[in-house]
């Protein structure tokens, strides 16, 4: 840094990155990756989308962890907000269905319902 100007460019940049309430472009994925998600296989899941999603190119789609979601009992869960669209929390996820998402949901925008908490809680 060699000036004040250079340092507030660098907290702005940086305040933008960690502010998770305001509206976002694109689609942001969240991967519960606490004690429970890990042990339930969340990891895979994790590598899965990342790998799907860098094999389809899809720039405007982000990809984060987060610790407990709260619903253990249905980890590995994954949270997908699209911009636009309302939150979809998936349960009982694996490789295979996270790229089933991944191709459904994120490049043709239909919902997986089978794979939603609420088609597991019915």
């Amino acid at each position: 840094m060699k000036s004040l100007e250079e340092l507030a460019k660098i907290r702005e940049e940086a305040l933008k990155k960690v502010d998770l309430r305001k509206e976002r472009k694109g689609t942001r994925i969240v991967v519960g990756m606490a004690t429970c998600g890990i042990s339930a296989g969340a990891r895979p899941v994790l590598t899965a989308l990342l790998e799907e999603v860098q094999k389809r190119n899809l720039s405007d789609v982000e990809i984060t962890q987060t610790g407990c979601i709260g619903v253990c009992r249905l980890e590995p869960i994954i949270e997908v907000y699209k911009e636009g669209d309302d939150k979809v929390t998936y349960v009982e996820m694996n490789a295979e269905k996270a790229k089933r998402v991944i191709a459904e949901h994120i490049v043709n925008g239909r919902v997986v319902s089978e794979y939603t908490i609420g088609a597991y809680e019915k």
